[in-house]
């Protein structure tokens, strides 16, 4: 579910592309069959697996932190490599690239579902992650060279319609699989639609590369993700090691050294991945804070709600899959009207109304205790409220943050706006959930050691309960406690998550509440052309 929200930029990377030589329509009819089924095995994959990690947890002995890994290690690739994975196919063709993706997302997919530990599964997540950054943009380039600028449009509309659909049947499909069948299947069901997207794109989807594509970055590439490897793996190993240990303090500053050195190759390579003048635009610079304030708090946020309504409040995987299911649905049906207030009022203003709503709607996720699903009908008093005034806010700032990103720079540049905004909302997504996960793992610990604090337990028990810590919500009594007090501290274990889970919320409205404020004061009421040399 953390990634359960389409990318801010995707229909910006949709209309930016070329067509040299566009396919005729009984073609275009498959491409989009191809690559609507490639994109959705991506975006299921990300969006589901959140739903299967209580059920993970529990059948492979997984840890809190492993759960974070599962999450984490798929992130870490797509959001590094997805630029790179762009620029491949553009260069040794689009068609290939994107079938070779599929191929390994698929085998990943295999993977992930036979593996008998958490390690396997975490290494075969990553692989899955390369396969996503190969995937995912080849399936938004194959759209747009393969479609004129007359009909791609309604190809953008059609492509557009489906995601929708996907967002909406994917964590309930996911949760779904998990009650009826085995968490496997949420990655074997990627398996038949691999194979069908492999047959349509080898048989009818045309090749394509662009003979004016930018170089390849790798450089970028490998310092983008040893930095954001070395952040995630110092703050999530923190977690169950403390800050102090040698192993999380080198990791973050060889994290920090490596982003330190992007930055400096970026500004030294004849044509980077990320472009940094492209930061000359005030409204670019402007909309980028924005997304990397906003989807911290939505990663995050959507990270953790799952384990909280299937942990603690009893949901079944198929309910907890369907409770963000009404957001969708508003944002669905709101945005094609949302969209046009910054035709109407400018960039700024949706940008900081949308994100206003938002934090309110965060801070409702603070509301129901560790009891909320007490009594029937609770969730529409408890958790509906605030899904849908978080819905209301995000109907408003997601179709009018990609229309600033995209006009905050020339045409020429659109591509690039679009994919480093893309970028942009991942690498928060991915660093929402380590930091984050520090915060939650932290007032766990302390609220639960003072609620426990009073119980008759003996020296071995409180240490058992202490090695359980790092489970959080899945953590289990000591044994041979009498039938009461480990009652009682299973209640105090779900008291505690909900303690963590409201500190994780309210960081969230904070931070909606800050990306308002960048909106405000970053965002210009007006189109400002990016003034910068061409791309050589």
């Amino acid at each position: 579910m953390a990634n359960i929200i389409r990318q801010p930029c995707d229909e910006g990377v949709l209309r930016s592309g070329k067509a040299v030589d566009p396919c005729s329509p009984s073609v275009g009819v498959w491409v989009l069959v191809a690559t609507i089924l490639g994109s959705s095995m991506g975006f299921i994959d990300g969006s589901v697996v959140n739903v299967a990690l209580p059920a993970i947890q529990r059948q492979l002995g997984a840890t809190a932190v492993d759960a974070q890994w599962i999450v984490e290690s798929y992130a870490l690739f797509l959001a590094a490599l997805i630029l790179v994975g762009g620029s491949l196919g553009d260069h040794l063709g689009r068609r290939r690239i994107f079938s070779a993706g599929v191929v390994l997302f698929a085998l990943a997919s295999v993977w992930c579902g036979f593996a008998p530990s958490p390690e396997q599964l975490i290494v075969a997540r990553a692989v899955q992650g390369v396969g996503g950054a190969m995937l995912i943009p080849g399936s938004l380039a194959i759209i747009s060279a393969s479609f004129s600028e007359e009909r791609r449009g309604k190809a953008i509309g059609t492509w557009a319609a489906f995601s929708g659909i996907t967002s909406v049947l994917g964590p309930v499909l996911g949760g779904y699989l998990v009650e009826t069948l085995s968490w496997r299947w949420v990655f074997f069901i990627n398996i038949p639609l691999a194979a069908a997207v492999l047959a349509i794109t080898l048989t009818r989807v045309p090749e394509s590369r662009d003979e004016e594509a930018r170089k390849l970055d790798p450089w970028g590439a490998v310092l983008a993700t040893a930095g954001l490897g070395g952040l995630v793996f110092g703050l999530i190993e923190s977690s169950s090691v403390g800050m102090a240990d040698p192993l999380v303090i080198v990791s973050l500053a060889v994290g920090a050294a490596a982003l330190v050195g992007f930055v400096f190759a970026e500004l030294r390579v004849e044509e980077p991945m990320m472009p940094l003048y492209l930061f000359r635009s005030r409204n670019f610079t402007g909309a980028n804070t924005f997304t990397l304030l906003l989807y911290f708090a939505l990663g995050g946020a959507l990270f953790f709600l799952p384990f909280n309504l299937i942990q603690v409040q009893g949901y079944t995987a198929t309910a907890a899959g369907a409770a963000f299911v009404p957001a969708i649905v508003l944002m669905f049906f709101l945005s094609r009207y949302t969209g046009a207030l910054t035709d109407r009022f400018g960039p700024r203003l949706p940008l900081v109304v949308g994100p206003a709503i938002a934090a309110v709607g965060f801070g409702l996720f603070t509301l129901p205790g560790a009891d909320a699903n007490s009594g029937s009908g609770s969730y529409w008093t408890t958790f509906f409220p605030a899904v849908v005034v978080l819905g209301l806010g995000l109907s408003i700032l997601v179709p009018n943050l990609t229309t600033v990103a995209l006009n905050s720079v020339t045409g020429q540049h659109s591509g690039l706006a679009s994919g480093v905004n893309n970028a942009f909302s991942r690498v928060a997504s991915l660093l929402a959930i380590a930091v984050l996960g520090v915060l939650m793992f932290t007032v766990f610990s302390a609220s639960l050691d003072s609620r426990v604090a009073d119980l008759d337990l003996s020296g071995q028990q409180r240490a058992q309960l202490e090695e359980r810590k790092v489970d959080l919500g899945a953590a289990r009594p000591p044994e041979s406690l009498s039938a009461g007090t480990a009652a009682a501290v299973e209640r105090a274990i779900s008291e505690s998550y909900v303690a963590g889970f409201r500190w994780v919320m309210l960081v969230c409205a904070g931070l909606a509440l800050a990306s308002s404020l960048s909106a405000a004061f970053l965002i210009q009421g007006k189109k400002v052309p990016l003034e910068s040399p061409g791309i050589g």
